[in-house]
């Protein structure tokens, strides 16, 4: 979702399932300065227990009251807050602004344990899902690609432009596999993670694909093909290979092009690349599936060093994510 994939909607599930009662709180409107963004949820239990956030800590308190009495009693609202400037400093903002929060008790005249269910379900199978709530009928429902199809792209859940009705946007969190544990992949996967995916390295040789030179990263040691099928490719998956080595690459891009990865970025020169196409299509790929490799990879910055490489390939893979 747009605020960072919490696991708010299954904790509430969990809790609503045992008896404890819940409800969801979530940010629908902001202005200003606002402490968190559109989408972001709390989850509260009948008892009082809390999870994930709706503005950092300064209206929590608030909005706690208001989901306990809605538990307790039914009956869907939306609540207003100002934040000053002394409470948003206080969450490290420079100013203050006001924000608007849809609270929800998961009750069957409210939000119904089995909607609830689907979204969680959809969310672990990682489907791309909105939530879509009537604000002033209080009607529900859940919607997939292609509707809300700008939304999805851009990560932006926020009410529809005519009419009362809330989307949230409920992506699936981003992924990115990087074939070939070489020196551009060092920076590459310290920028991925910074950028909110999460990357995994995969190369069958280990001196190259090793923890102490990639410190912390999730490393698989398996011929590309059958890493990326294990690992599974989807359209929030973004494949780079790197390793100018056609034993390695050429199997993770054939895998690639029969997925639906929003981005397939290859390292490799021009002349590189006319060979690597001049494969795939032996091997049957049409010109448009060919077309879908972003080669040479990344965005024409000019870059030299390997650092340099990781920011062009970074910056392209945002704009393919952003820009389609």
């Amino acid at each position: 979702m747009s605020a960072g994939y919490d696991d708010c909607p299954a904790i509430a599930l969990d809790w609503a399932r045992a008896g404890r009662g819940a409800a969801l709180a979530t940010v629908v409107e902001t202005w200003g300065s606002a402490p968190r963004p559109v989408g972001s949820q709390l989850a509260i239990s009948g008892d009082g227990e809390i999870a994930g956030s709706v503005s950092g800590g300064c209206v929590e308190g608030a909005v706690v009251v208001e989901a306990l009495e809605a538990v307790e009693d039914g009956g869907s609202r939306i609540l207003e807050f100002g934040v000053s400037d002394d409470e948003a400093f206080a969450v490290g903002l420079a100013c203050g602004g006001r924000i608007r929060v849809m609270v929800e008790p998961v009750r069957d005249d409210d939000l119904p344990q089995s909607l609830l269910a689907e979204l969680v379900a959809a969310r672990a199978q990682r489907k791309q899902v909105a939530y879509v709530v009537d604000t002033e009928g209080w009607t529900r429902k859940l919607a997939y690609p292609p509707a809300h199809a700008d939304r999805f792209r851009l990560d932006r859940s926020g009410f529809d432009e005519y009419s009362l009705q809330f989307v949230a946007i409920h992506n699936p969190p981003l992924r990115m596999v990087v074939v070939g544990g070489v020196h551009i992949a060092q920076p590459l996967m310290q920028m991925a993670r910074l950028a909110g995916f999460d990357a995994v390295l995969v190369d069958p040789r280990d001196s190259f694909a090793s923890p102490a030179r990639f410190p912390g990263e999730v490393l698989i040691h398996d011929w590309p093909d059958a890493a990326l099928a294990d690992h599974g490719l989807d359209a929030r998956t973004a494949v780079v290979t790197l390793t100018h080595d056609p034993k390695l690459d050429d199997p993770a891009i054939e895998t690639a092009l029969g997925s639906d990865v929003f981005y397939l970025g290859c390292l490799g020169s021009t002349r590189t690349h006319a060979k690597r196409v001049a494969r795939l299509e032996e091997k049957g790929f049409d010109a448009q599936a060919i077309a879908r490799i972003h080669a040479p990879v990344g965005l024409d910055i000019g870059a030299r060093a390997p650092a340099e490489i990781a920011v062009a390939v970074m910056a392209e893979i945002i704009q393919r994510l952003r820009q389609g």
